[in-house]
């Protein structure tokens, strides 16, 4: 079990004076943090002096860079053995905070897998779903929630990813995906989402196609197989069933159904190297 005197609070942040002093209150108030971290990501408000008057450590960044940078800036600057992030618009309250630090040790990333009914929207709901389960079959284990930003880690293991980590709204996909593949121990731990103050800056229409492609980039990366397979296989049986339907009405195989067939050959091989290349990743790994 982690100490909380162990743990580095960063909580990325643009734009959000109106709640940011209460996070910042809320959660010296829970527990003896080791330091409190707000990464103020170019702000054109008063989130940076609210978080300093509320006795965080705030580091600025000149112009707006990305919550994902901003997560990579407060990680490199944080002094603790275990990192625990969440989101500065009030959404997180600090007994949840407490209950995934207190299952540090045991395991390496506790994720906060929010409800249902605390998650904003029925648009954004039926989305996440569709990542949820999508990431559930690429990794071979069930995953509650992929895109909570409230998480708890090793500091170590989030530096050993952190050339993945994108600048934008996917590091909470990243991790939980490189976590696992790379087989550390990694668990959700169900906790309440308040409804946040302000607007949410997550678009699903703009952000949703990069979840996607930021999720396909990790398991191409960790576990090729898992993508390359179902795609050869879907042009394979395409190909066969296309060549038994042309050789039963028109007595000859077609030069599609040729393309199809060798279309998923060449996938799968590329496939097998891509496994190759992912294992040999690991070999200089602590």
């Amino acid at each position: 079990m982690a100490e909380p005197g162990a743990v580095s609070v960063v909580i990325p942040a643009c734009n959000e004076a109106a709640a940011i002093a209460d996070v910042v209150r809320e959660l010296g108030a829970a527990a003896r943090w080791r330091e409190i971290l707000v990464i103020d990501d170019g702000s054109a408000d008063e989130t940076g002096a609210r978080a300093a008057g509320a006795g965080a450590r705030v580091i600025r960044h000149p112009y707006n860079k990305g919550n994902g940078a901003a997560v990579k800036t407060g990680i490199r600057a944080a002094t603790g053995d275990y990192i625990l992030i969440l989101d500065g618009d009030g959404q997180h309250q600090p007994a949840d905070a407490l209950r995934l630090v207190g299952r540090l040790g045991e395991y390496d990333l506790v994720v906060g897998a929010r409800s249902d009914e605390t998650q904003a929207g029925s648009v954004r709901l039926m989305g996440n779903r569709l990542l949820n389960r999508l990431a559930s079959f690429l990794t071979e284990r069930p995953i509650p929630d992929l895109t909570s930003g409230f998480r708890a880690a090793r500091r170590e293991c989030l530096l050993e990813f952190l050339h993945l980590l994108p600048n934008g709204f996917s590091t909470p996909t990243t991790t939980t995906l490189a976590f696992i593949k790379a087989g550390y121990n990694v668990t959700f731990e169900p906790v309440h989402a308040r409804a946040r103050v302000g607007t949410s800056k997550i678009r699903l229409s703009r952000d949703g196609p990069k979840f996607l492609l930021i999720m396909l980039r990790v398991m191409t990366i960790f576990s090729p197989m898992r993508v390359f397979l179902p795609v050869a296989g879907a042009s394979f049986l395409l190909g066969a069933a296309y060549a038994i339907w042309t050789i039963v009405t028109q007595r000859h195989v077609t030069n599609s159904s040729v393309l199809l067939i060798m279309l998923a050959v060449i996938i799968f091989l590329v496939g097998l190297v891509s496994e190759q290349v992912s294992a040999l990743r690991f070999d200089g790994r602590r």
